[in-house]
């Protein structure tokens, strides 16, 4: 079955799920979503009048919990409308009637929550010694102690109320519009693979073809209409990353990744060792992988179309929706009936959007909206082995929401680092499931293989995206980039990461154009690689000594953002400062490897 001919219908899935997003307003026109709009810039105006200037006094009184709890009554009123004018985006961005209703929910959220900036900005001033005594003095606010100590590490970079405004307020028009303009181009993008038209979502899906001539005539059609495009998204590209330099430069940043950190909740020698720790292996693990590939396609290279190509006997069989339900659920099952029991309301309560289509967002996520309501998975599922995976992933990501919204609006929101953790897990136990019942010794290295791909392309292949990012952004400081010098970045970073096992092959230099991450979150790639190598070393643990394991992992998941990743990873033994860590993460892909080449064809 062609990538074409799941695009046109979805019977040989069975029926896939879409959203019901009336769990949060009935319609984009109706008057409680209207009413909801009022009732928030209501709130704000209450929220400004009753607070600011007077949180000092607050805390003195020991009545700053009154506030904060206030502020989550408005973030998660705010935070229901955005998820649903996003979502309804997603679906299909193509469409100027939802583009335009996006476009002014955001404006309007823009402007009411400019009356509440000065609530951090404030919290920031009150002295340490009177907030660890509040702290202290209160168990309900020392709840937040964690949420307090990351709003003091920004301290140093905060600037005055009025500019902070400026800033905020013109999001819209800086970074935000530059994000949607990214958005809605690549939606809308064409791609003529063999007469046929195909979005973006089905043109890569045609690289894991097992027929090679699909495979290439997808790649030629990427490449040529990407080449088409690149003037705009060099442009978007150069405007994005002077905005951040800008922002950087008069916050006092130090280093380009520096507020990703930050945001993250990591400290920097944690993120560098990561990087030295998985480029100091790309020979044992990517390059080393490759060549081996080569050897089994009868390759001298592999062609940039040849890299995520499935073996000659993989299980290229398409899987029913139900049936890939099953699989992932049976497999969380195996580890926790809990985790089961916590993943199946997603399948029957309108939580999953599944089928590909033309204006839908491309890629996969898992949205978590607010802790009153529930998150939303969307998936772009073409009945791949790799779709179930991607479905165990973005589950796992929705666990991880559900369990953790009891912490609230605030402390719910799980810090980069950790929050790629349910998702990888929720991989290895699908898979782990799978290869137990693989008997057949073919079809099991196919899907080791498939596994090791897999991982790679979360490590190795997300380290290189911010090493990529990193030397585009530092390159930027020195002048705008052409389309030309950006390609030879992506190039150079490429082939540092890849190795001789694979070509560069023309066209190749342009794929950096469709990758999201640069655009809608820098330096986010990186909590990919964090989460894959802590999910292998946790795994290891597990298979060590399961017994209260499972328990130990529902309180890491149920602590959202309450606790430091140290804190919430000392359990089990693990310190991300080691450098033992990475170690041990990376050592069990290298395990895989190992396997595959002992039992090579």
């Amino acid at each position: 079955m062609s990538a074409a001919a799941a695009q046109k219908g979805h019977n040989q899935f069975g029926n896939l799920p879409v959203w019901d997003l009336t769990d949060l307003y009935p319609a984009k026109d109706s008057a409680e979503f209207k009413a909801a709009l009022d009732q928030a810039k209501s709130l704000a105006t209450q929220f400004e009048a009753k607070y600011k200037g007077k949180l000092a006094d607050l805390t003195a009184s020991g009545k700053l919990v009154e506030a904060i709890k206030d502020s989550e009554i408005l973030g998660d009123l705010t935070g229901r409308i955005g998820s649903f004018s996003f979502l309804q985006y997603a679906q299909k961005s193509t469409d100027p009637d939802r583009a335009k209703f996006m476009g002014d929910t955001n404006e309007a959220l823009t402007s009411l929550s400019t009356k509440v900036l000065f609530f951090e900005l404030e919290l920031n001033r009150i002295g340490d010694a009177e907030l660890d005594a509040a702290i202290a003095a209160d168990p309900e606010l020392a709840r937040y102690k964690t949420w307090f100590a990351e709003l003091r590490k920004a301290k140093p970079y905060q600037l005055d109320d009025k500019l902070e405004e400026l800033f905020h307020d013109k999001s819209v028009t800086a970074y935000s519009a530059w994000n949607r303009l990214f958005d809605e181009t690549l939606s809308s993008l064409e791609f003529e693979v063999n007469g046929e038209t195909l979005n973006l979502e089905s043109t890569l899906h045609l690289l894991s073809e097992r027929d090679e001539t699909q495979r290439q005539a997808a790649f030629e059609a990427l490449a040529k209409t990407f080449k088409a495009n690149v003037r705009l998204f060099t442009h978007i590209t150069n405007v994005l990353a002077k905005d951040k330099e800008i922002s950087d430069r008069w916050r006092g940043y130090e280093d380009i990744a520096d507020s990703r950190h930050m945001a993250n909740s990591v400290e920097r020698q944690v993120v560098d060792a990561l990087q030295k720790a998985v480029e100091e292996a790309y020979p044992r693990l990517s390059h080393r992988y490759y060549k081996m590939k080569a050897k089994w396609f009868g390759k001298d290279k592999l062609n940039a179309w040849d890299r995520n190509a499935p073996l000659p006997t993989s299980d290229e069989r398409i899987w029913d929706w139900d049936t890939a339900v099953t699989t992932v659920l049976d497999a969380y099952g195996r580890f926790s009936p809990e985790l089961a029991d916590v993943a199946r309301p997603f399948f029957n309560s309108g939580w999953i959007d599944a089928p590909t289509g033309n204006g839908k967002l491309s890629g996969a996520f898992a949205h978590p909206t607010v802790p009153s309501a529930h998150p939303y998975l969307m998936l772009n599922y073409l009945g791949r082995t790799r779709d179930i995976m991607t479905l165990a992933h973005e589950l796992g990501h929705g666990v991880h929401q559900r369990l953790a919204a009891a912490q609230g609006p605030i402390l719910a929101n799980t810090p980069l680092t950790l929050a790629e953790t349910a998702s990888v897990f929720g991989e290895m136990l699908t898979f782990r499931s799978l290869l137990d019942n693989t008997t057949d010794p073919k079809q099991r290295f196919a899907l080791l293989s498939s596994k090791v791909e897999d991982m790679l392309n979360t490590v190795v292949r997300q380290i290189a995206f911010y090493t990529f990012e990193r030397r585009v952004h530092t390159a930027r400081r020195q002048g705008e980039l052409r389309a030309e010098e950006i390609n030879q970045i992506w190039l150079d970073v490429q082939r540092e990461s890849l190795g001789e096992g694979v070509a560069s092959n023309d066209g190749y230099e342009v794929f950096w154009t469709y990758i999201p991450h640069f655009i809608h979150s820098p330096f986010y790639v990186y909590a990919y690689a964090f989460g894959d190598c802590l999910v292998n070393s946790l795994y290891a643990q597990y298979e060590k000594a399961s017994d209260g394991f499972a328990e130990r992992y529902f309180e890491l998941l149920k602590a959202g953002g309450s606790k430091h990743h140290s804190e919430l990873l000392a359990p089990f033994g693990l310190d991300a400062k080691d450098p033992q860590f990475w170690s041990l993460g990376l050592s069990m892909i290298e395990r895989l490897i190992d396997e595959l080449e002992a039992t090579s064809p």
